[in-house]
């Protein structure tokens, strides 16, 4: 099934009272943003989300696919769940090496291309400052070796065409081009943050207040240059980090950044 949109229909707040958002449809290929305080419902819209709700959720939310509801087999069979979550708290646990993980992902899932697995690690790569190597074992994966290999293994591999992302923004990775990457295979990207940097990069960004939608904001062009300028700041501070952690002297001379 080629999944083209998803649609949320919206529920009611934690008060009790209808959502303001009444209807939200986000197309793929589109970035869309999750913002608001915390406890302000956030999570509970992506979890909505992720189990394609149909009024059985505290929210009573329902969850349209290409503008129909999704079929039992989609909702209950975890084999046809077209959903993949990210989260800043992902780590492998499986003895095994990068590539063999991959090769036998890119088997289950059928994908039979050559030089996926180059292709995944080198998309990996250029997520994090640690480069990753197809003999390590997973297990020996730093939060932000994990996390990028994730992202570029969902792109490539994964036939999920729907990617819920909660708070990336401390996963130690390019966030940035990490959503390009998810946006440009053509998945539809929902992303919970708090970090101005994605949020400003985002098509369309849903506030979350008391638990319910309250209002879409559609971004701009000057807020995507101001997101362009923070992710400038965001890599030099991700290079700094790099440079400490392989026990580097930092100096004023390091303090260089494209001038905003």
């Amino acid at each position: 099934m080629d999944i083209n949109e998803i649609t949320i229909i919206g529920g009611y707040n934690k008060n009790g009272e209808l959502e303001a958002v009444k209807e939200l449809t986000v197309k793929k290929g589109e970035i869309f943003g999750v913002v608001g305080a915390t406890g302000s419902g956030k999570s509970n819209l992506i979890s909505d989300i992720e189990q394609l709700a149909q009024g059985d959720t505290l929210s009573k939310r329902k969850i349209l696919i290409n503008g129909e509801v999704p079929s039992v087999g989609m909702r209950r069979d975890p084999r046809k769940r077209r959903i993949a979550q990210l989260s800043q708290n992902m780590n492998f646990l499986a003895d095994m090496t990068v590539e063999e993980f991959l090769l036998m992902h890119a088997k289950s899932r059928g994908v039979d291309k050559e030089g996926v697995v180059d292709e995944i690690i080198n998309l990996a790569n250029n997520l994090t400052g640690e480069p990753i190597k197809k003999d390590y074992n997973l297990t020996i994966l730093s939060g932000g070796q994990s996390r990028s290999l994730m992202v570029a293994d969902v792109a490539v591999i994964s036939d999920s065409p729907i990617v819920l992302i909660d708070e990336i923004e401390n996963a130690g990775i390019k966030k940035h081009e990490a959503l390009e990457l998810l946006a440009g295979y053509g998945k539809i990207v929902m992303v919970i943050t708090h970090d101005p940097v994605l949020a400003l990069m985002t098509d369309r960004r849903v506030v979350m207040k008391n638990g319910g939608m309250t209002e879409i904001i559609e971004t701009t062009e000057e807020e995507k240059k101001v997101s362009a300028k923070l992710n400038n700041i965001d890599n030099w501070m991700l290079s700094m980090r790099e440079k400490i952690r392989h026990g580097e002297r930092l100096s004023l001379n390091d303090i260089v950044i494209e001038e905003l």
